[in-house]
């Protein structure tokens, strides 16, 4: 396109040409240590005292469960179930169990103070724990848990936890292990839907497991390299010592944004702590089968993620970060608003795209729309490469074909992000910032609102 009413439209080409390959470089650069990764030595458990904080809502479906696979597989470990005034009956089911077990607390909240938020549900535990402890406590010798109330860590964990390259080193404040979805292998999870429904379900579920088990774990430990490796809501452990040095005024360490699992990993390396992350031991929790709430759930995230830009400022004046580390940080911050801006673009280039097709002159080809179409295949190819990935690091049992599918799928799964960029925006304008549980699978009916609705 050589017409001067063109030039933009060529410019966004090569723009959107360019990024595509200097994102296949960051895949590339992703994938090696990802593959070569090997475990590492264990450490001892019984050098720390452990906690696990497990903020509930409308849990009655899971709570008895984890509680009874907690106190099974970590016997020496301190349940603090915090209640954010349940409907149903998770205070009566942990009640029930404090009651019998001195290991299991209850942290009750009632509103109007509960229901505030999931910071200030954890909040409650912390200071319920802090004013449990006895005053010559070590803190630097207690580490807490955090998870979700269908969390099931992998028995022998807490070793792994105490390694010498995690809460073995004195300067590692924070410590979030691998996420899998434990029911990536349930081949009906939609037991009254038919075959397609439960194949696009199974999917669904799959998909959340190929994306935490390759492409988020390849970017934490590609963060290891920057000391940027982010917190996630479920199996992330913090030095007790390390929650109190970002605390201010007593209340607590997290500060109340949606994404309040990444802002504590957040304050924590901007006040010098160091955070880590481990595939050597991992955290199951339930996938979600419903696109819906799905879509719920990451537009809450996508909120949370746009809240803490406010911390940008920060990042760029903090003497604790490195140079790839303000860079990792920013990006990470950025990105839905990267997706938002993305999404006007591309919907543009297509349409000239569309137009040149149409006209069948080949002139938009020749004028420079091989870009775009490179660009497209460069952009399907990088996400479905992880399919093969996942397959040979994850799922061996599983076969090529089936992970050639589930790769193709990732390449369009991940085009969800570009819908709840745009969900958490409108929000954020709209002044809504309130948090809410996402429904659970067995949940068939709960009374009054459990997800964000928009």
């Amino acid at each position: 396109m050589t017409d001067g009413k063109y030039a933009l439209i060529d410019l966004a080409m090569a723009l959107s040409l360019l990024f595509s390959l200097m994102f296949v470089c960051y895949v590339v650069f992703l994938v090696v240590p990802f593959v070569r990764h090997k475990p590492r030595p264990s450490g001892d458990a019984g050098d720390f005292q452990w906690h696990f904080f497990i903020p509930c809502r409308d849990e009655e479906a899971v709570i008895g469960d984890t509680l009874a696979y907690l106190r099974g597989h970590f016997p020496s470990t301190h349940l603090w179930v915090v209640d954010d005034d349940s409907d149903d009956a998770t205070g009566a089911i942990t009640a029930a169990r404090q009651a019998a077990d001195p290991y299991v607390h209850l942290v009750q909240r009632r509103r109007p103070e509960a229901r505030t938020g999931k910071s200030e549900a954890l909040n409650a535990a912390y200071r319920a724990l802090v004013g449990w402890l006895p005053a010559d406590a070590v803190l630097e010798q207690i580490v807490v848990g955090v998870f979700d109330a269908d969390g099931h860590p992998e028995p022998g964990g807490l070793d792994v936890m105490a390694a010498g390259h995690l809460f073995g080193d004195p300067v590692v404040g924070a410590v979030q292990c691998e996420v899998r979805m434990r029911n990536r292998d349930e081949r009906r999870p939609v037991p009254d839907g038919g075959r397609l429904r439960n194949l696009a379900a199974r999917t669904l579920v799959r998909l959340q497991d190929l994306e935490f088990r390759t492409t988020t774990a390849a970017v934490q430990m590609a963060r290891r390299h920057t000391r940027t490796v982010g917190m996630g809501g479920n199996g992330q452990f913090t030095r007790l010592s390390a929650m109190r040095a970002i605390t201010e005024g007593g209340t607590g360490p997290w500060r109340g944004a949606l994404l309040e699992d990444f802002e504590l990993g957040l304050d924590l390396m901007l006040d010098g702590w160091r955070t880590a992350y481990t595939t050597d031991t991992s955290v199951d929790q339930e996938g979600l089968w419903s696109l819906r709430r799905l879509i719920t759930q990451r537009t809450r995230w996508g909120q949370g993620n746009m809240q803490c830009t406010r911390y940008l400022a920060r990042v760029w004046r903090s003497p604790k970060l490195s140079h790839s580390g303000v860079m990792e940080i920013s990006y990470y911050l950025l990105l839905p608003w990267f997706q938002v801006f993305a999404s006007l673009v591309f919907p543009v280039l297509l349409f000239w795209f569309a137009r040149g097709m149409v006209r069948g002159d080949g002139g938009f080809l020749a004028d420079g729309g091989w870009g775009l179409c490179i660009g497209a295949a460069l952009g399907i190819t990088q996400f479905a490469m992880w399919g093969p990935i996942y397959r040979w690091r994850c799922e061996r049992e599983a076969g090529f074909w089936s992970s050639l599918g589930w790769g193709l799928a990732y390449a369009f799964y991940i085009y969800i992000f570009y819908v709840t960029a745009w969900r958490a925006l409108a929000r954020i304008v709209t002044g809504r910032g309130q948090w809410a549980k996402t429904r659970r699978n067995a949940e068939l009916r709960v009374e009054g609102p459990t997800a964000i609705e928009f």
